[in-house]
């Protein structure tokens, strides 16, 4: 059976409801426990290296990391892109001719402090002027997250706001916060549920006070106009690519290489690159 339809048993009505409405949406139980287990065991083993190699890991704050990385570099990437939720809301949202544009993890680390309210890059004029997403990202927490591990937190529908005294198109001024912080919520997922959101959508992280890091894979989504792809390293091996569905294989923007090259992690957000990562 096809990606697509596996996929038509969710309502694209509802998903574009929440993705043009609040800039989030959440499902639970969409993997296997197991699954995301042997996912943050990944994750752990490209994270140590990653932080071995200059320009392996970037900032995003404090004791918090970003990690761009191969999709072959974790072993359930065909289960990730052909998943039949990820599907429908790719689809419903940015259309039949999506393209998986980037694959990588966030890491806050045990003293990450909160970040600024802000956009992952500067609303296109798809959004601003068109009033139209065209691009999407989806969060997989490995862990069971609890309040004390800085959740992740979102102010619902500003994916919307005007990009008014925004630096850098991306960080408002802080006269902005009260209406965040009036909005805000923070999300606090098990192993297994999934996101998707605009990345528009004003949001940041939180306090980790806990001994323990709340990594989480994050997979970029664009419509066929979106631009993301230029912001990412996005390779695959020819030898892998021989082995994909070929229904996956129209949704990548990749460079197809003989050999992996190491990602130098291009997609910097100067406004969190404060102090110590």
């Amino acid at each position: 059976m096809s990606m697509t339809l596996k996929a038509q048993e969710f309502d694209a009505a509802e998903i574009m409801g929440g993705l043009y409405g609040d800039g989030i949406i959440g499902r639970k139980g969409v993997f296997e426990r197991d699954w995301i287990s042997a996912l943050g065991d990944d994750i752990r083993e490209l994270y140590a290296d990653a932080l071995q190699r200059p320009g392996g890991a970037v900032g995003r704050g404090p004791k918090r990391h970003y990690v761009e990385i191969h999709p072959q570099g974790i072993r359930g990437f065909v289960d990730l892109a052909t998943n039949p939720w990820i599907v429908a809301v790719s689809q419903a949202v940015l259309g039949p001719d999506y393209k998986i544009v980037e694959i990588g993890f966030d890491v806050p680390n045990p003293g990450a402090m909160a970040q600024p309210w802000h956009r992952d890059f500067p609303a296109p004029d798809a959004t601003v002027t068109g009033r139209r997403l065209n691009s999407l990202a989806f969060n997989i927490t490995t862990v069971d997250v609890v309040e004390e591990m800085g959740p992740f937190e979102i102010a619902p529908g500003t994916q919307w706001d005007l990009p008014t005294d925004f630096e850098h198109e991306m960080f408002p001024p802080r006269s902005f916060y009260p209406r965040y912080e009036a909005r805000a919520q923070q999300k606090m997922p098990k192993m297994g549920d999934a996101s998707a959101r605009s990345a528009l959508t004003i949001h940041r992280g939180t306090p980790n006070r806990s001994n323990t890091s709340r990594p989480v894979l994050v997979l970029g989504v664009d419509a066929p106009d979106g631009r993301n792809a230029e912001r990412h390293d996005f390779q695959i091996t020819r030898r892998f690519y021989d082995t994909l569905p070929e229904d996956l294989r129209g949704h990548l923007t990749c460079r197809l290489v003989d050999e992996l090259e190491p990602i130098v992690q291009g997609h910097t957000i100067e406004g969190l690159m404060m102090g110590e990562a």
